[in-house]
């Protein structure tokens, strides 16, 4: 016997006359949990723990009289970002009270949109406006399958049955509420109803089945009529979808007929749904007002994190993570924040304003975290003690695993769509929240891509996927673009994409997903071998884009970058006639980075950007600042290309090379002139540094050297002099030159570049092999860059021995 079988004989034996079922059945049945009674605990031969063992107990009073709202009322305020729908309910309420219109208020939203708090929030405030009986009942699914449970729990709250204690207290009520409404002899219709004990009469006695059904339902629509209109004011049924069809046919002529003022949430997808949203439409239908919850705005969601977490101000990355993660779901902010917190990414500290950060990488970084941070209003953040939250510096937003609850509403949607187009979205989940059709066929299977282009519509048409709009194309991306490989594709011979057309007709453009959640969740579907080679393809393809536009000299971000590393990981071909491509996919590429850097820099709807990303020229660098306004698509490629990259290494398990990928993202932002974003690169290559310090995997000196380097550009722009010439020297230092830090040495040194034999020395290695000529030049100009911005920073500070240093690096970078 299988060990369910044997759990369910076991029970059968020790828990006899009883239905009777185990946890995960129990839960699995999701019902109630007025419908089941815990049994007390017993030994079952052959099962050392068997957990909670349940006894179904069915329809109870608790379940019949209990279903009022369960959500509890927001203890800090009114409810957040729900002014309009509040504003809409008053504004029926006056014209019901004053003038005697009837309305029926239909909020339709999806699972976790807030419709539960949102009717707990119009009920409060229709008693808070007296006059008004309010009658609130919460509908289950399980309502569905049981006939007129909709309607009897309805009639038992409007009646008031929820506060009798007994048998006899509920037929009190009821003979005192529906005298005169039903015949004494109809009295013991109710019985199976509401749990009463009215003697049968004699006229109910002789009739026929028939008879009987065609009596109860008139009963049934006397009280639902007696009980609804006049005196009981105002009725809010939460999940109104799951009314069930017997309830309905006698709920749907009494609301027509008669003047009330209802309100309702309704879920997407339901025949109830469907029903009222069409009797809005109708001009000639009573009135009903229907409306749709859109998710909340970005200050909603930023007021709603401050609130929960009891602080004045948050991570603005983690701002944007928990918006565009949610979209808007309050639910799904709940359960993304409550994972962040279970897995210790989040910390909450006591703010201390006016406390000077210290002279170090890591006092930089934690300063500007904290100017980057977005605070809530006041009032959003009552209750809090001043205290702010903070990101772990090790720990990564975009790593985060999908939690289980969201994971499970996301393949419940994903189910809901053909095999065909549900592997399409597992293909396309790989490459990111925006992909480019391009990069999409590259790593589809054979056998599919002919079906590419039909499965994309459909996936438009149902919501899962979106096209991006094409905005102007600067003319210097009209003809593909030439120049030397870039990246690791130098050493395998893999060339830049040509003119060549694609033998497969399909479309050329950029897609999103329209909910980042299903992405997720597809994404996770796959196993690990296969996710890894999916993501050595999307790194194939896109390294042969890595690397600076048309107008900026399409060269590495780091200046020969390419020829100073060797990559032994081979990112696998891209020789297929859809991946050379033509000019489109760098356009479509450029596209995507325009959305991706959006989607970055703003916050869906409101410009929530941190004074701290405001742009930044870099001390000494012209590249890309001479380009006319538009022409440079630099910006845009860091975003689709190199940042996309580095996820990508990461998941194949190539932490060398991922830290190369970061490096370029560094000095791409730089190039671009974002200072903040370049300071959050470098701060994700320390923690992967770090890493691989730990595993004693080595990192290349010419890397450690560019890693400091690049640090000192930032702590340059940022002001921090002291810091960039201590990180410049590192710089120099690894890359065999070393900066004096002394006066004297100072001098020394600037007597032995004057020598004619410093120069003869730099430039001796003209009869090296080219490999190791390139490596030598990729050295030899990272040198200067070091000695550029040294010469700068000691050349600011006005003094006699800041000039002599400043003369020293303009005579070291002329004999480099």
């Amino acid at each position: 016997l299988g060990q369910k079988v044997n759990l369910a004989a076991r029970m059968m034996v020790h828990y006899p006359e009883l239905v009777s079922c185990d946890a995960v059945t129990y839960a699995a049945s999701r019902l109630p949990p007025d419908y089941f009674k815990e049994l007390p605990e017993r030994a079952l031969k052959g099962f050392s723990q068997p957990g909670t063992i349940y006894q179904y107990v069915g329809t109870t009073q608790e379940s019949i009289f209990g279903m009022g709202l369960t959500k509890k009322r927001s203890e800090y305020g009114p409810l957040l970002g729900r002014k309009q729908e509040m504003d809409l309910f008053v504004s029926c309420l006056n014209a019901y009270k004053d003038l005697g219109q009837r309305n029926i208020l239909a909020f339709e939203g999806t699972v976790g949109s807030g419709k539960s708090h949102l009717l707990t929030e119009l009920a409060c405030l229709g008693q808070a406006a007296g006059r008004s009986r309010v009658v609130a009942m919460e509908l289950l699914e399980v309502n569905m399958r049981q006939s007129f449970s909709a309607l009897r729990a309805l009639m038992a709250r409007a009646l008031g049955l929820q506060d009798c204690d007994s048998c006899s207290d509920r037929q009190r009520m009821l003979k005192t509420k529906l005298q005169g409404t039903i015949e004494e002899s109809s009295y013991c219709l109710l019985n199976d109803i509401f749990l009463v004990e009215f003697p049968v009469s004699d006229k109910v006695r002789e009739m026929r089945e028939t008879q009987r059904k065609m009596e109860l339902h008139s009963t049934w629509a006397k009280v639902l009529k007696k009980t609804i209109a006049g005196e009981f004011g105002i009725f809010v049924i939460d999940n109104a979808h799951f009314i069930d069809a017997a309830s309905w046919s006698i709920m749907s002529p009494v609301l027509r007929n008669i003047s009330l003022f209802m309100v309702m949430s309704l879920a997407p997808g339901y025949a109830r749904t469907e029903s009222f949203r069409k009797a809005a439409a109708d001009a000639t239908c009573q009135k009903i007002t229907y409306l749709h919850l859109e998710g909340l705005k970005a200050s909603a969601v930023l007021q709603k994190v401050c609130k929960d977490l009891g602080v004045v101000s948050i991570p603005r990355d983690l701002a944007r993570f928990l918006i565009q993660r949610s979209s808007g779901n309050p639910y799904y902010c709940e359960e993304l924040l409550r994972c962040l917190r279970r897995n210790n990414v989040l910390s909450i500290q006591p703010r201390r304003p006016g406390e000077e950060a210290t002279d170090t990488w890591e006092g930089l970084i934690s300063k500007h975290l904290e100017a980057s941070s977005l605070a809530a209003t006041s009032s959003s953040s009552a209750g809090s003690d001043g205290s702010v939250c903070i990101l772990r510096p090790d720990m990564n937003l975009e790593d985060t695993v999908l939690p289980a609850a969201l994971k499970e509403i996301a393949l419940t949607q994903l189910d809901q769509i053909s095999l065909r187009k549900q592997m399409l979205v597992r293909f396309a989940a790989v490459i990111g929240p925006v992909f480019t059709t391009q990069l999409l066929w590259h790593i589809l299977p054979a056998g599919i891509r002919h079906q590419m282009n039909c499965l994309l519509d459909m996936l438009v048409s149902d919501n899962i996927l979106k096209w991006l709009k094409k905005t102007a194309v600067p003319e210097d991306v009209q003809e593909p673009p030439k120049g030397p490989a870039t990246s690791w594709q130098a050493e395998r011979g893999v060339q830049r994409p040509s003119a060549r057309k694609p033998s497969v007709e399909q479309h050329s453009g950029v897609l999103a997903f329209c909910v980042p959640l299903l992405r997720e969740a597809a994404y996770e579907l796959w196993p690990q071998r296969q996710r890894v080679a999916l993501h050595r393809k999307c790194a194939a393809f896109l390294e042969r884009h890595a690397h600076k536009c048309k107008s900026c000299s399409q060269g590495d971000f780091v200046a020969l970058h390419r020829f100073a590393v060797t990559s032994s990981q081979d990112g696998g071909s891209c020789e297929d006639p859809a991946a050379q491509g033509d000019s489109r996919s760098w356009e479509a590429l450029v596209l995507a980075g325009e959305q991706l850097r959006m989607d970055r820099t703003l916050v869906p709807g409101e410009p929530l950007v941190a004074k701290s990303e405001q742009t930044t020229e870099v001390p000494g660098k012209t590249d890309g600042k001479d380009n006319a306004a538009g022409s440079c698509e630099c910006k845009a490629i860091v975003e689709s290309v190199l940042v996309p990259l580095v996820h990508h290494c990461v998941a194949m398990g190539d932490a060398a090379r991922a830290f190369y990928c970061l490096l370029e993202c560094a000095a791409a932002y730089l190039h671009v002139s974002n200072t903040y974003m370049a300071l959050m690169k470098l701060n994700e290559a320390e923690v992967l540094r770090k890493s691989l310090q730990k595993k004693r995997n080595g990192i290349a000196g010419f890397e450690e050297a560019t890693f400091f380097s690049l640090k000192g550009e930032v702590c340059c722009c940022l002001g921090r002099r002291k810091l960039a010439k201590k990180m410049i020297s590192k710089a120099l230092s690894l890359l065999k030159r070393q900066f004096p830090r002394t006066s004297v040495g100072a001098f020394v040194q600037c007597q032995v570049e004057k020598l004619p034999c410093a120069a003869y020395v730099s430039r001796r290695a003209c009869s090296f092999p080219q490999e190791d000529r390139r490596k030598r030049l990729a050295r030899l100009l990272r040198q200067s860059c070091c000695l550029s911005l040294l010469e700068q920073l000691f050349g600011r500070e006005g003094t006699f021995s800041g000039q002599m240093f400043s003369r020293l690096a303009a005579r070291m970078k002329a004999n480099t």
